[in-house]
């Protein structure tokens, strides 16, 4: 078939809501962005792992420290599942990764500001993963096979992650004077963050309108936000602390919360590399790279020497 029957054929199925597989032709912008969101995606998990890690020796009892090894043992399996979705389109993880450890690939902005008490792991747990869980549902349903079907798992687990924020969160709302200002103090430096997580306002983005055509994406960033807000507006009401946003109020024509916009130039200056915490977060990547290459290379050798032997 040339190309134009091919391109008809792969809207055809994207009009069919049927999922578009490796052996499938595809269109190379559509394999590009997949390529890009998926591995930026997978990035983000990897480094997502480095500021909670960064509270296990701390936890404040051993039940604590159990569960959040369980959670930084979960990030690094997603990361993994979406490594391995991203190859199947024809790049190698040795090329995502090196994109990742030169800059030349992004990860979620978020993980670039400190934990600085133990109600940050509380605040990311509820606030973080809410917010990449409201992202990552419609992701099962990605017209991209290999990706959709790596976010079932991933999405019960940070499910329970989620919970666990808030159950931290919960506990310090209802202790001490000090413990509730500490919950506060966490939610008023991870809230706007966490808005900007769902990436720029729609008619600011430049990938939004191709993922939504090509069904990768099922809702825009600006329509995400906003169910984020609605549903996280009364979680923090119930434990008694206050979103910091002073133009948030109800919005009865549209059936949900009015809010207050983000610092959109803190966000792309973050992006560009400049935040609090980029430097040393790609500086810890690079030094576990390092320190693992003789791993890498025990395994490499054991599959090669395998396969000499099946021969």
């Amino acid at each position: 078939m040339d190309t134009n029957q091919l391109e008809q054929n792969f809207d055809a199925k994207l009009a069919r809501n049927e999922s578009i597989e490796p052996k499938d032709w595809m269109p190379d912008n559509y394999r590009k962005h997949l390529i890009r969101q998926i591995s930026q995606h997978a990035h983000s998990e990897i480094v997502g792992m480095l500021p909670e890690g960064n509270w296990i020796t701390r936890a404040p009892s051993l039940r604590r420290k159990m569960v959040l090894l369980a959670k930084v043992q979960d990030e690094g399996g997603h990361g993994l599942y979406l490594y391995s979705a991203a190859e199947t389109l024809n790049i190698s993880r040795e090329e995502l990764i090196d994109q990742l450890l030169t800059g030349k690939a992004k990860y979620s902005s978020i993980f670039n500001y400190p934990s600085l008490t133990w109600a940050d792991i509380g605040a990311i747990g509820w606030l973080v993963d809410g917010a990449a869980i409201m992202n990552q549902v419609m992701l099962q349903r990605t017209s991209y096979g290999p990706y959709a079907r790596a976010m079932v798992r991933i999405c019960k687990e940070e499910s329970f992650h989620q919970r666990q924020g808030y159950e931290i969160m919960t506990v310090l709302a209802k202790g001490t004077a000090e413990q509730k200002a500490m919950a506060q103090d966490a939610l008023n430096r991870w809230w706007w963050p966490s808005l900007m997580m769902f990436g720029p306002p729609d008619e600011k983005s430049p990938n939004t309108a191709n993922a939504i055509k090509w069904k990768i994406k099922r809702e825009t960033n600006d329509e995400l936000r906003q169910k984020f807000v609605n549903q996280t507006f009364p979680q923090a009401d119930i434990i008694g602390l206050k979103l910091p946003d002073p133009d948030l109020k109800w919005n009865e024509s549209k059936g949900g919360f009015d809010f207050g916009t983000p610092n959109w130039e803190e966000f792309y200056n973050i992006i560009a590399g400049n935040g609090p915490c980029n430097k040393a977060r790609i500086s810890a990547r690079t030094k576990a790279h390092n320190e693992g290459a003789w791993v890498r290379e025990a395994a490499n050798a054991y599959a090669e020497k395998k396969k000499a032997v099946l021969a």
